[in-house]
């Protein structure tokens, strides 16, 4: 027969492996979630670069097209009235608050479904 001492000593291994996985795991999680969030940040810098010399160039056609300096400026500045009026009104629409939540949970939170789909195969 077993000692009560051994069977103790083997179900606290058992434990204390099973911690040392939960632990792996959530390191691998926060790991994973971290590193798609300094890509988002670096889309996102990249994104507002992109979107500023397109603004400055389009600003400067503006300026020739109708041979005022300050013309093209201006429009440019009115579009993104614009477009912040049309984001203003639609911050309490649920349905496109719902469908940026789930985008921008499905890109952090991918790490999941990818593990989930390799270890079914």
């Amino acid at each position: 027969m077993l000692r009560i001492g051994e069977i103790i000593q083997t179900v606290k291994g058992i434990v204390e492996t099973k911690v040392d996985l939960v632990k792996l795991e959530i390191q691998d999680q926060v790991a994973g979630i971290l590193t798609r969030m300094i890509f988002l940040i670096l889309m996102g810098g990249s994104l507002l670069l992109v979107l500023l010399f397109f603004s400055l160039s389009l600003a400067f056609f503006l300026s020739q097209y109708f041979e005022s300096p300050h013309m093209g400026f201006l429009l440019v500045g009115l579009i993104y009235l614009v477009i912040l009026v049309v984001l203003f009104l639609l911050r309490d629409h649920d349905p496109t608050e719902d469908k940026v939540q789930k985008g921008l949970k499905g890109f952090i939170f991918r790490v999941r479904r990818f593990k989930k789909r390799k270890e079914n195969e």
